[in-house]
């Protein structure tokens, strides 16, 4: 086409500006943010690694940002996707733009097929319980708790049970 200029934006520019592109959508088929489920990318996660998570912060995500401002609320239900914190002196919104390295490819494939697993268990069970058993998985028990969680005992400062703390400074021989 004579005349006409094509001017193309880097792609970081429309993820920047997702809320313009999601608020239309929302409106007309949502009732309330639980109603939205976005997939994002997030640097405080590990390479792979998939968290579900009810509203929040943006943590600095343009994207969310946009989110947020636009849709009047941060409570909508969230995917997020680790990707890792960008090497020394890698500006981090042009990190997340970079094709993963091959060490960490494999992750990335993982983390893909488990978002969409985890968008089906939201769809199927209902987003807390999709996110019990999602973030569950991810934890480990520490090495410190026998139990990995919570111990129940008499204490003082929480009135019927007793923190991890509170357990190790009690000697095991006393009765409960």
């Amino acid at each position: 086409m004579e005349g006409r200029r094509v001017v193309l934006a880097r792609p970081l520019t429309f993820m920047n500006l997702s809320g313009a592109a999601v608020a239309p959508l929302f409106r007309k088929h949502c009732e309330g943010p639980e109603d939205l489920v976005v997939i994002h990318d997030d640097l405080d996660l590990p390479p792979g690694a998939v968290r579900l998570k009810r509203g929040g912060g943006t943590g600095g995500h343009n994207g969310l940002r946009s989110l947020q401002q636009t849709l009047g609320t941060a409570a909508f239900l969230r995917i997020r996707v680790g990707v890792g914190r960008p090497p020394a002196g890698v500006d981090p919104a042009e990190y997340v733009l970079l094709p993963p390295t091959p060490g960490d490819r494999g992750a990335f494939e993982e983390a893909g097929a488990a978002a969409c697993d985890a968008a089906g268990d939201i769809a199927r069970l209902g987003f807390d319980k999709a996110m019990t058993r999602r973030n569950a998985k991810a934890r480990t028990p520490r090495p410190d708790s026998p139990a990995g969680n919570i111990l129940l005992a008499p204490g003082k400062a929480t009135g019927g049970s007793i923190s991890r703390k509170e357990a190790r400074t009690h000697d095991d021989s006393e009765e409960v």
